[in-house]
C-alpha cells in the first residue's frame, strides 16, 4: 500500500479565490502600454567618462572591450555587423593587423556578404595598403563575379592610382562575364577619357553582339558620327538593318538612320530609307516613322513628296482595314479610289483582283449589292481609264458568270454590259447579252432596257416582239400595256393600240387599273371617238361607282359638247346634267357621305358656271346639312374608351324618307321662331324708333 501511494503523483493544490468582486480601480491594456512607453522615454544618466592616464589602464580598457566584442561574436557568429564594429574599432586603434584578422575570420563565417568585402577593401585603401586592397578586390571578384559594385570599385581604384593598364585588364576580365549594359558603357567611357577611340570601337563591336538591341546599335553609330567617322557610322547602320532583317524591324533604327543621312544632306537616301521601312513595317508600329517622314518632306521635299507620304499612310490604314475584315466592301471602295488617284494600272488591277476575290459567303441579294459595285467600278476603270475594251469585256463576262442567276440577278450589270458593247459598235453582242438575260432571269428592268435600246435603234418590230414577251411575263403590269399602246399610237396604228387596250382591260388582275382606264379614255378622246369614250365610261361605271369616275364622265360630256357645238350639236349641258343626275341616284346608297358631297359640290360648280336659276336652286336643295354628333369609342380589348365628336352630313333626300329627321328639323325651326319672339319682347323701343325713322 505504501509503495502504491508513493508511486502516485502529487497534484498541486489550486488556490481558491475567495473574493471575486471587481477591483475598485480598473487598469486597461491601453494604460499598461502607455506607462511602458513613458518609462522608455525617461532619460537615463550617461555613463561616466573614463579617463585613461597610463598604459596599464589602456591595456585593461582594450582587454575589456575586446572581451565584449568576442562575447558578442560568440553569442551570434552570423551577425556581420558585430564583426564590422569589432574590426572598425581595431582600425581606430591603428591595429591594422588585428582588424585584418577579424575581417578574415568574418569572411570564413559569411564570404557572400558584399558589405564585408567592401568594408575590408575600404580599410586597406584608407590606410594606403594598395597591394592588400588589390588582393582583396581580386578575391572578391573571383568569389562573387556578378556583383558589379566590386568591379566598379576595383577599376576606379586602379584608375585613381594611374594604373591605366591594370584598370583596362580588370575591365577585360569583367567583360568576359558579359555584364549589363552600363558596365560596357563604363568601359567605353574609360577608353574615351584617354582618347583610345579604336579601343572604344572594338568594345562597341563586342557590345552589340552581347546586347543586340536596336538602341545599342544606334549608340554605336552615333559614337562613330560624333567622332566624325561618317563612313563607319553609315556602315554600322547598314549592318544593323541587315542584322535585324525583315522579321525584327524596328522603326527607331530607321528613324535614326534617316536622321543621320539627313544631317549628311543625303536627301534621296533618306527617302529611300523611309519608303523601305514604310513598305515593310506594320502601320500600327510605324507611327513615329510616318511622323518623321512627313516632317522631312515638309522641310526638304516638294508637294509631290508630301502627297506621296500622305497616300502611303492612308494605304497602310486601308490595308489594315481590309486585312481585319476582307468583306468590308466600303473599305475596298475607299482603298481603290486612293489607288486609282495615284498608282499605275498594274497596281490598280492587283487591288481590284484582291477585292473581287472576296465573294460574299451567303447567296442572298442583300449581301451582294455592295460587292457587285466592285465589278462595275473595275469594268469602268478598264474602259475609261485603262482604255482596254478587251479586258473590260472579260470583267463583265466574269461577273455575269459569277452571279447565281437562278436565285437572283442584277439587271444593272446586264444593261451596263449591253451599253458597253454598243459603245464598241458590237450590236449583236449587246442583243445577245440582253436576250440571254431575259432567258435566264427575266425582270421588268431588263425588258424596259432592251425595249429602250431597240426604240433608239428604231427597230419597231423588235420592240413589238419584246413587248409581247414582256406582257407574257407580267400581264398585270399596266405601265407595260400603256407603253405598248402608246408605241402603236405613235406609229399610227390606232386599231392595234385599241386592241392592246382592250386586251389590257380584259386582264383578270392588274396592278393599277385606274391608270390603264384613264389612258384608254384619253386615247379615245385624242382620236375624237366620243361615242366610244362614252361606252368606255359606261363600261367602267359597271365595274366601279367611284365618285371621281362620275365627275370625270361629266366633265368629259361638258368638254366634248364644246367640240360638238362647233360641229353644230348643242346637247352637252343636258348630257352633263344627266350624268350628274345618274351619279346622284347611284351615290344615294353610298356609305361614304364625303364622296357624295364631293359630287354635289362639283355639280354645284357646274350649275354656277353653265346652269340657270332653277337648276342652281335645285342643286342647292340637294346640298346636305353638316351636324356634329357623338359616338362611343371602344379600346382594343373591347372596353369603353369614352366618347368622341364627329361631323355627319344629312342629305335632304334622305331626310324626306326618314320622319324622325323631318320632326327634328321642325323642332329646330320652332326653336328659332321662339328666340326671335323673345328678342322682340326684350327690345320694343328699338322697333318704335325704327318705325319713326
Amino acid at each position: 500500500m505504501a509503495s502504491t501511494a508513493a508511486g502516485k503523483q502529487r497534484i498541486p493544490k489550486v488556490a481558491k479565490v475567495k473574493n471575486k468582486a471587481p477591483a475598485e480601480v480598473q487598469i486597461t491594456a491601453e494604460q499598461l502600454l502607455r506607462e511602458a512607453k513613458e518609462r522608455e522615454l525617461e532619460l537615463l544618466p550617461p555613463p561616466p567618462q573614463q579617463k585613461i592616464t597610463d598604459e596599464e589602464e589602456l591595456n585593461d580598457y582594450k582587454l575589456r572591450k575586446r572581451k565584449t566584442f568576442e562575447d558578442n561574436i560568440r553569442k551570434n557568429r552570423t551577425v556581420i555587423s558585430n564583426w564590422i564594429k569589432y574590426a572598425q574599432w581595431e582600425e581606430s586603434l591603428k591595429e591594422i593587423q588585428r582588424a585584418r584578422s577579424i575581417y578574415e575570420r568574418a569572411l570564413d563565417v559569411d564570404y557572400r556578404n558584399v558589405t564585408l568585402w567592401l568594408k575590408y577593401a575600404e580599410m586597406e585603401m584608407k590606410n594606403r595598403q594598395v597591394n592588400h586592397a588589390r588582393n582583396i578586390w581580386d578575391r572578391a571578384i573571383t568569389t562573387l563575379p556578378r556583383v558589379n559594385q566590386f568591379w566598379y570599385k576595383y577599376t576606379y581604384m586602379e584608375e585613381m592610382l594611374g594604373n591605366i593598364a591594370g584598370a583596362r585588364q580588370v575591365f577585360e576580365r569583367w567583360m568576359e562575364w558579359q555584364p549589363e549594359e552600363q558596365a560596357w558603357h563604363s568601359y567605353i567611357n574609360f577608353e574615351l577619357r584617354y582618347k583610345e577611340v579604336d579601343r572604344a570601337r572594338s568594345i562597341y563591336e563586342q557590345f552589340v553582339i552581347v546586347h543586340p538591341d536596336v538602341k545599342n546599335w544606334i549608340k554605336y553609330a552615333r559614337f562613330e558620327e560624333k567622332h566624325s567617322y561618317f563612313a563607319h557610322a553609315r556602315k554600322v547602320y547598314e549592318r544593323a538593318v541587315e542584322f535585324f532583317g525583315e522579321e525584327h524591324m524596328d522603326e527607331h533604327l530607321y528613324v535614326a538612320f534617316a536622321k543621320f543621312e539627313e544631317n549628311q544632306k543625303e536627301f534621296e537616301r533618306v527617302r529611300v530609307i523611309y519608303r523601305y521601312a514604310l513598305d515593310r513595317i506594320p502601320k500600327q508600329e510605324a507611327q513615329q516613322l510616318f511622323k518623321n517622314y512627313t516632317i522631312f518632306e515638309k522641310k526638304f521635299g516638294d508637294r509631290r513628296g508630301i502627297e506621296d507620304i500622305i497616300v502611303s499612310k492612308r494605304r497602310f490604314q486601308y490595308e489594315e482595314e481590309v486585312k481585319a475584315n476582307p468583306h468590308n466592301y466600303d473599305a475596298w471602295f475607299d482603298y481603290l479610289r486612293l489607288v486609282e488617284s495615284d498608282a499605275d494600272a498594274d497596281t490598280v488591277r492587283e487591288v481590284y483582283e484582291r477585292a473581287i476575290a472576296n465573294v460574299p459567303p451567303i447567296q442572298e441579294k442583300r449581301h451582294w449589292k455592295r460587292y457587285v459595285y466592285l465589278w462595275i467600278n473595275y469594268a469602268l476603270y478598264e474602259e475609261l481609264e485603262a482604255k482596254d475594251p478587251e479586258r473590260t469585256r472579260q470583267v463583265y463576262q466574269a461577273c455575269l458568270e459569277l452571279i447565281p442567276h437562278k436565285k437572283f440577278t442584277f439587271a444593272k450589270m446586264w444593261l451596263l454590259y449591253a451599253q458597253f458593247e454598243i459603245r464598241q459598235k458590237n450590236l449583236p453582242f449587246a442583243r445577245k447579252a440582253l436576250g440571254t438575260s431575259i432567258g435566264k432571269c427575266p425582270k421588268n428592268k431588263l425588258f424596259k432596257g432592251y425595249i429602250e435600246l431597240e426604240l433608239q435603234l428604231r427597230e419597231f418590230d423588235r420592240c413589238r416582239k419584246l413587248y409581247e414577251k414582256f406582257l407574257e411575263f407580267t400581264p398585270e403590269n399596266c405601265t407595260s400595256w400603256i407603253k405598248f399602246a402608246e408605241l402603236e399610237t405613235i406609229l399610227g396604228d390606232t386599231d392595234r393600240a385599241r386592241a392592246i387596250y382592250e386586251l389590257a382591260i380584259g386582264q383578270p388582275r392588274l396592278d393599277m387599273p385606274e391608270v390603264l382606264w384613264k389612258s384608254y379614255i384619253d386615247f379615245e378622246i385624242e382620236q375624237e371617238e366620243y361615242e366610244k369614250t362614252r361606252n368606255l365610261y359606261r363600261r367602267l361605271l359597271q365595274r366601279t361607282q367611284h365618285v371621281k369616275v362620275w365627275i370625270s364622265f361629266a366633265q368629259f360630256e361638258l368638254s366634248a359638247g364644246k367640240d360638238e357645238l362647233s360641229a353644230g350639236k348643242d346637247d352637252s349641258l343636258s348630257r352633263c346634267r344627266q350624268v350628274y343626275e345618274e351619279a346622284n341616284k347611284a351615290m344615294r346608297n353610298c356609305e361614304e357621305k364625303e364622296e357624295r358631297l364631293m359630287l354635289l359640290e362639283s355639280w354645284k360648280s357646274f350649275e354656277e358656271e353653265c346652269g340657270t336659276d332653277s337648276t342652281k336652286e335645285r342643286v342647292d336643295k340637294l346640298m346636305p346639312e353638316k351636324v356634329k354628333k357623338r359616338r362611343k369609342i371602344q379600346a382594343e380589348d373591347g372596353s369603353d374608351a369614352g366618347w368622341e365628336e364627329y361631323y355627319d352630313y344629312i342629305f335632304p333626300e334622305d331626310a324626306a324618307n326618314q320622319p324622325n329627321l323631318k320632326l327634328l328639323a321642325m323642332a329646330k325651326l320652332w326653336k328659332k321662331q321662339q328666340q326671335e319672339i323673345e328678342a322682340e319682347e326684350v327690345d320694343p323701343d328699338k322697333d318704335i324708333d325704327e318705325s319713326n325713322s
